[in-house]
């Protein structure tokens, strides 16, 4: 067997040419480190945070593609000499390379100035949209009601103002009055059981008492009008005997209370009243009252009280030629039907606006790896401008092999 011999000076002149040949990239690459020392030294320096974060902002990703570019292209043109059948899809791709980073860095800028401006128009939106929102809040607040009242005067039906009113007006009476005869009654009952009445229990008592009889003194005006309309002798007789005790009743032991409180003021004005007086004044003042709220609400809201103690359908003079009553407008479909689309146009703009503030982004970024990819696969793997975020999605993965293309190491039969 030969025996190979090595040349010590062939061996001393290859490795002198490997220095030489490695100093000279190193001397290439060595000046891009000081160089992108500078350039993010430029960028990454401010006098204040919103200074150092406007510039760095507006700068620091174009700064970064500069620098990725340079470091890309300088590899890339040490790889020549060992892809000399590519060398020039090599350049064309370096050059489309640079062209893309130059295009994404000025679409970043106008990217930024379009978030902007689309930003200020969303919020100025915003803005105006929670005042409508207020606006039709504090409208339909007011004029809700008042829809529902005229809807439901115009159609026959239970009369719901005029039965709460009645209710309310029983309330407002009996706690009058229970402030009134509070006194008198918690001397009668201490003198008839001989110690002192709980002031709670007999304010409760007294005013559920209080309020029964006020509700049933309408009521018996109720019955008397129905009995007078009908023609009901026996009826009529009864009414009036009922009525005229429920009256009694209230003027001695309610209304003339409050006579008493103005006798001192009267004394004053020289008017002295007898008992004959003071229960006819009294009885004046019962009159006045219950003719009062008789015919503003009383005569309405008596029959609805009557039928729904009574468990009875409530007949409205005039139902039967009006028909069916009509189905009163749903005053919160509206409201709700515009909530609903509120929230489709807050998801619609809010992707659009995520999408505004990221694609400048991306593009940026993608075209600093295009860098990256062409000096491992000789031309770039983004295809630039990214029109939406779905083709930014897409595009983060390899394309598939073509069926006719053999993988390496596979042996073709």
């Amino acid at each position: 067997m030969q025996e190979i011999v090595t040349n010590p000076a062939q061996t001393q002149q290859w490795s002198f040419i490997l220095q030489q040949l490695f100093a000279w990239v190193m001397a290439g690459l060595a000046w891009i480190v000081p160089f992108q020392t500078r350039v993010f030294g430029f960028v990454l320096q401010g006098q204040n945070f919103w200074r150092l974060a406007g510039i760095a902002v507006l700068l620091l990703l174009p700064a970064a593609v500069f620098v990725a570019g340079i470091w890309g292209t300088m590899v890339s043109l040490y790889t020549i000499p060992f892809r000399l059948g590519r060398s020039v899809t090599l350049l064309q791709s370096v050059a489309l390379a640079w062209w893309d980073a130059l295009r994404m860095v000025w679409f970043y800028w106008a990217g930024l100035a379009r978030f902007l401006v689309v930003l200020v128009g969303w919020v100025w939106g915003l803005i105006k949209l929670s005042a409508r929102l207020v606006v039709g809040t504090i409208k339909g607040a007011i004029t809700s009601p008042l829809a529902v009242l005229d809807a439901t005067s115009r159609r026959p039906g239970v009369p719901w103002p005029a039965f709460f009113l009645l209710i309310i007006w029983s309330a407002v009476e009996a706690t009058i009055f229970t402030y009134t005869l509070r006194p008198t009654m918690s001397e009668l009952l201490a003198d008839l059981t001989g110690y002192e009445v709980n002031g709670f229990a007999l304010i409760l008592i007294l005013w559920i008492f209080l309020a029964i009889i006020i509700a049933g003194s309408f009521a018996c005006i109720q019955v008397l009008n129905e009995a007078i309309k009908e023609r009901q002798t026996g009826n009529i007789i009864f009414m009036i005997l009922v009525e005229i005790a429920v009256a009694m009743f209230e003027v001695l032991f309610l209304y003339r209370e409050l006579v008493d409180a103005m006798t001192p003021w009267l004394a004053q004005q020289g008017i002295q009243l007898g008992v004959f007086g003071t229960i006819g004044l009294a009885f004046f003042g019962w009159v006045g009252v219950r003719g009062m709220t008789w015919f503003l609400f009383g005569r309405f809201g008596a029959p609805a009280l009557i039928a729904l103690l009574g468990r009875q359908a409530l007949v409205v003079e005039g139902m039967a030629a009006h028909g069916s009553a009509p189905t009163m407008a749903d005053y919160w479909k509206g409201p709700i039907a515009a909530l609903k689309a509120e929230r489709e146009w807050f998801r619609k703009e809010g992707r659009e606006l995520f999408e505004l503030a990221s694609l400048p982004v991306l593009q940026v970024v993608a075209a600093g790896l295009n860098f990256l990819f062409v000096v491992f696969t000789g031309r770039g793997h983004f295809t630039l401008p990214f029109k939406s975020i779905d083709e930014v999605m897409s595009a983060t993965h390899f394309p598939a092999r073509a069926s006719g293309e053999v993988a390496r190491g596979e042996v073709r039969p």
